[in-house]
């Protein structure tokens, strides 16, 4: 039945050439709940884990809502309602306290891929496959050809005419009859042969007909059991390369590096068990150099909350009555829930930190919902604290207030969390780098007299940090150049806050004259990776090579030539010209 269950989208899976795993993303609906998500996870298999866990809760919230609308009136239809929705507001008062009884680490066995190998092409009706592998196993054969029956032979005995009485004494009848007789057996003979070497010829065509039916099918065949092959022998190389890679991660994780700390952060807060009707998400950044960590954490709208106290069944008018909290009690429970949630995740984060990487951890809760204030809908972070280890491990988590603890913790957030007021988080993600400098307007100076291609590489560099920053600053983003001597293939990095595409974006600029090959994108994917990007963009002054569109396929970049940059100067008031015999006759060197 449609809406029934969620739909998954398409998830693409990197590998830096360390074999680290750089970040994924994959958006979820659930047409029947009106529900869409979109998954923000560094490495595949916790993506995968936020995808399942996200998918059994809407599972579970579902399968209630449909048993509440099947439920028929009654007395003890609201008797149940009434008892599991004070359920739901009970255990919204004990999020903290049924975290401290459950282990928050992760196993890092199961951040393996598990999941078996299935032959995904089409399959052919020719062709038998394995149940489970679909691996192609033997062909369906034709139907052989048989033989069509002709009869048997006609018998010249049969043609040889009856002898009466008559026949001995009229010689000329004799002579007659004998020759239709001979006559008759000619003639049935040759239409034998006839239909004998019809059907043979027949049968002669079938066989061939069959024969290369059969070819073509044993060709078919070895053809699906090569691609089969290939197929199965990239899955184990790709599973071997994941295991690799969350083997590396856990080394880099006990070594206290980046890298695996993030990734083993994000497990442990995806598999953290809640409510379902609350569908948690968070993002991680670590600083090696200080040991602090930063949770971005999605926290959930007021609206988000159980809100119905009491069912009664109403006899006289056979209806049900609902009584939802008020509103003092609502913004007190979210509140609470806030609270609690910022808490049990700086529980779960450093008592799961077994190498001590983690010197202290900065929780930002953010809330995506309709401002009462404004009346408008938007994003915002409520509630920031930066807790650190030796002070957090010395509470005793089971017996505090999560009010008067934030205020020990000295947490930034308003007395009342329901009116949703922004705060400036305590620390955030850090978009700082040693390597950029300031920009040089150029825009401004093209027109309709400026090659493109033959202006110096440093002003083309900034041109198009220029038109970036037009473009990103549409979002409220920014784009910063690097310095050319070290920029280590990023000409400018992009910095988009917008929390579901956005990110941090490399640009690469490349005012060149000839073709660019596929080296070039293959390093624009390298620095992608380094970096820890969510896409890389390269742009030039020239075209690229069918191999580098290939390479770029389903992975985060885009190419942007001539033409497109052009286009892209036009539609923000810019008009120059792209000459690349010009160019050449000048001998600009390309960069």
């Amino acid at each position: 039945m449609a809406g029934d269950s969620a739909r998954i989208g398409t998830v693409s899976a990197h590998y830096t050439t360390r074999g680290l795993i750089s970040s994924y993303s994959v958006e979820v609906w659930h047409d029947g709940l009106g529900l869409h998500r979109e998954l923000r996870a560094r490495d595949a298999h916790v993506l995968e884990n936020k995808v399942d866990a996200l998918v059994a809760q809407w599972a579970t919230r579902w399968s209630l809502q449909k048993e509440r609308d099947a439920r028929q009136r009654s007395a003890e239809g609201a008797a149940a309602e009434t008892v599991a929705a004070r359920a739901a507001l009970d255990e919204c008062e004990a999020l903290l306290r049924r975290s401290l009884d459950r282990p928050a680490g992760v196993d890092w066995e199961t951040l393996k891929e598990t999941s078996p190998f299935t032959y995904d092409a089409e399959p052919l009706v020719e062709i038998v496959y394995s149940r489970h592998e679909k691996e192609p196993l033997h062909l369906i054969e034709p139907r052989r050809p048989v033989a069509s029956a002709v009869g048997p032979e006609p018998k010249e005995m049969d043609f040889t005419p009856r002898k009466r009485w008559w026949y001995f004494m009229a010689k000329k009848t004799r002579i007659r009859l004998a020759e239709e007789a001979q006559s008759a057996f000619a003639d049935a003979h040759a239409s034998w042969l006839e239909r004998r070497d019809g059907a043979d010829r027949d049968h002669a065509k079938a066989v061939e007909e069959f024969e290369m039916e059969l070819a073509r099918r044993q060709g078919l065949l070895e053809a699906e059991r090569t691609r089969f092959a290939v197929e199965l022998a990239a899955f184990r190389e790709m599973r071997e390369a994941s295991d690799a890679a969350v083997a590396e991660l856990e080394r880099s994780w006990r070594r206290c590096e980046a890298d695996g700390v993030r990734v083993y952060v994000e497990a442990v807060l995806a598999h953290s068990e809640y409510p379902d009707w609350f569908d948690h998400d968070a993002n991680v950044d670590y600083d090696e150099r200080g040991n602090s960590l930063v949770v971005d954490f999605q926290l959930p709208a007021p609206e988000d909350l159980p809100q119905l106290e009491r069912v009664t069944y109403v006899k006289s008018r056979d209806e049900r009555s609902e009584k939802f909290i008020s509103a003092s009690r609502r913004d007190r429970l979210y509140d609470s829930v806030c609270r609690q949630i910022a808490l049990r995740t700086l529980h779960e984060v450093l008592s799961s930190d077994e190498p001590g990487a983690i010197a202290d951890v900065t929780f930002n809760g953010w809330v995506e919902a309709v401002n009462p204030a404004t009346g408008t809908r938007g994003r915002a972070c409520i509630l920031s604290v930066r807790a650190y280890r030796d002070e957090f491990t010395q509470l005793n988590l089971e017996n505090v207030d999560p009010r008067a603890c934030l205020r020990q913790l000295r947490a930034v957030a308003a007395s009342s969390l329901a009116g949703l007021a922004p705060v400036r988080p305590v620390l955030q993600l850090d978009k700082e780098d040693s390597r950029f400098v300031d920009s040089r307007a150029v825009m401004g100076g093209v027109d309709d007299s400026v090659n493109l291609a033959a202006m110096p590489w440093e002003d083309f560099e900034h041109l198009v940090r220029d038109l970036f920053g037009l473009i990103f600053s549409q979002s409220g983003g920014e784009v910063r150049v690097t310095q050319a001597s070290r920029d280590g293939g990023v000409d400018a990095v992009a910095f988009d806050p917008d929390p579901i595409r956005g990110g941090k974006i490399v640009i690469q600029a490349k005012r060149y004259t000839n073709v660019v090959g596929v080296s070039a994108v293959r390093d624009l994917y390298g620095t992608v990776l380094n970096e820890g990007a969510n896409r890389g963009i390269l742009v030039t002054t020239s075209t690229y090579g069918p191999d580098a569109h290939k390479f770029a396929l389903d992975k985060p970049l885009t190419l942007l030539d001539g033409a497109q940059l052009l286009g892209l100067l036009e539609q923000h008031g810019r008009h120059a010209r792209i000459d690349i015999a010009e160019a050449r006759a000048l001998k600009v060197d390309p960069h």
